[in-house]
């Protein structure tokens, strides 16, 4: 396929998204501009727009388009946050949120991933406002809290507390929370320091390892950091 082709399959997708339920014109316009299909292997780049997460190597994915608008939707970014993201992967979801907000920091597990998203997104254009740092995610990028936003790309047993911690007073944070094999997406707003919470859907995300996520081999025990508990949490209308 040609650069022409898969401009017309970028289209094609966010007029699906729009069907789907995505309102944010933002949101939509970004998910037009970045090429999706540079994201992916080359030997698959012809499903790129199809709404299907995808293989990216060292037993990771690409989120399927729709989760990608809709996390970032959820985030209600309007181009002056900072925003933190757990598990840069292919660096698709960093691109995007570089449309839309001011700087991105971005945490990765596997350095090879890191290296590939880095110089990608230097090759786009990316770099001026994206940091991407190899590392536990689950531990957040202290020295430059707080975070307006942030989102988390893998499935949580719970929230770290870390993350809660270097969440901005007023910020949102969108993860799935779960099980290691099924999760759901929830997005939570800070509010004087206490957590409100608002279910988006069920999901299934690649688990995020660390210590305060889920074992890894030098630490089987892995993490089930909660910063609050469920008589903490406040529900909202969503």
């Amino acid at each position: 396929m040609g650069e022409e082709s898969f401009a017309a399959e970028r289209r094609r997708m966010v007029e699906e998204l729009r069907r789907f339920g995505i309102r944010d014109e933002r949101v939509l316009a970004a998910m037009g501009n970045v090429p999706r299909h540079l994201f992916v292997p080359e030997h698959i780049r012809h499903l790129a727009y199809e709404d299907t997460p995808l293989p990216i190597g060292h037993g990771q994915t690409i989120s399927q388009p729709y989760i990608v608008a809709l996390m970032t939707q959820a985030l209600g970014l309007k181009g002056e946050e900072k925003v933190l993201e757990l598990g840069t992967g292919s660096g698709y979801q960093a691109a995007i949120l570089c449309e839309l907000s001011r700087e991105v920091f971005s945490i990765e597990r596997v350095p090879d991933l890191a290296k590939t998203a880095r110089r990608r997104l230097t090759e786009l254009g990316y770099r001026r406002n994206v940091h991407i740092r190899v590392g536990d995610g689950t531990l957040g990028w202290p020295e430059e809290a707080p975070f307006d936003r942030i989102i988390v790309t893998g499935g949580l047993p719970g929230i770290p507390e870390p993350l809660w911690e270097q969440l901005a007073e007023g910020g949102a944070l969108v993860a799935p929370v779960g099980g290691r094999y099924d999760q759901y997406l929830w997005l939570y707003s800070k509010e004087r320091g206490r957590p409100r919470r608002q279910a988006l859907c069920p999901c299934t995300f690649v688990p995020i390892l660390g210590a305060h996520g889920f074992p890894t081999e030098g630490n089987r025990k892995g993490g089930l950091s909660r910063p609050f508990d469920s008589q903490d949490l406040r529900e909202g209308d969503g």
